[in-house]
């Protein structure tokens, strides 16, 4: 069933826990996250990126999630991820996402409060939660070159003054994660990532879970994380898959072999946020 995300990061804050949020790109990576979401018992925020809709548009995305998500019983969020355009987000809205992101985090603080109430405004209108990022995650490559470090560490007071202007349902933090593969070793500011949860109230958002470390990712969701986006592990393990067993396969079974791939990867993620189970 589709629902917003409000209930269900709430709850996960309440019960210390995170909620996946899985990055999907075609149709077989869509059955691959709900084949172990329905395997684990377990909701699920199912995400599509702007820089995805290539692939994969947004009406086509709310059609077919939407089909899935009728036919099976467990909470199924339908999320825009990192909208840094209004008129796609605005666009996901209109077309039946539960959530949207509005991604003003490269703007100055001002700008990005701005864009994002307006978004808020739009999206509680017709009871669709949204996210936004204050600070900003950077790419794998900004531990290695600073050269390409664009990273920008969440300050708390920007955090709790940003959440109490804009009304977000949720905010994602930047404390040294970094989307897409990481070069060099994950160093997570989990003093920083404290003091956060302990003065803003509302549930938080870990961008880059991929490649961050299993322990890293369980110390964070115990110290307030209520969701963590995964999409370059989910790609890995269904490359490895395929690596592993390619020899004389066809593209039909190629595609079913990288689905079960990305299907035990996300299953593997689930035991580490420690998601509820038994929905």
């Amino acid at each position: 069933m589709l629902v917003n995300s409000k209930q269900l990061l709430l709850d996960a804050k309440k019960s210390g826990y995170a909620i996946p949020s899985t990055n999907i790109f075609n149709l077989n990576s869509l059955r691959g996250v709900l084949r172990a979401a329905e395997e684990n018992r377990s909701p699920l925020i199912v995400s599509l990126a702007e820089v995805h809709t290539k692939s994969l548009s947004i009406e086509e995305a709310a059609s077919i999630v939407k089909y899935y998500a009728n036919k099976i019983d467990l909470p199924i969020v339908l999320h825009f991820d990192h909208g840094f355009t209004p008129s796609l987000v605005k666009e996901a809205i209109d077309s039946g996402f539960t959530s949207v992101m509005i991604d003003g985090s490269s703007l100055p603080f001002d700008e990005n409060v701005e864009k994002t109430k307006e978004i808020v405004a739009l999206a509680h209108e017709k009871n669709i939660t949204v996210e936004a990022e204050i600070g900003h995650v950077g790419g794998g490559e900004s531990y290695i070159n600073p050269e390409y470090d664009h990273s920008q560490l969440t300050t708390v007071e920007e955090a709790k003054r940003f959440a109490e202007l804009t009304n977000v349902d949720s905010l994602a933090v930047s404390i040294g994660t970094a989307h897409g593969a990481y070069k060099g070793t994950p160093k997570i500011d989990f003093k920083r990532l404290s003091q956060i949860n302990q003065e803003v109230n509302i549930p938080l958002v870990l961008h880059g879970g991929s490649g961050s470390g299993d322990e890293n990712l369980q110390k964070a969701v115990e110290l307030g994380i209520c969701k963590v986006n995964i999409f370059t592990d989910l790609t890995v393990a269904a490359h490895d898959k395929l690596v592993d067993n390619f020899k004389d396969m066809n593209y039909y079974d190629a595609c079913l072999l990288a689905e079960e791939g990305i299907k035990e990867c996300l299953l593997k993620y689930y035991s580490i946020f420690k998601t509820k189970r038994g929905m």
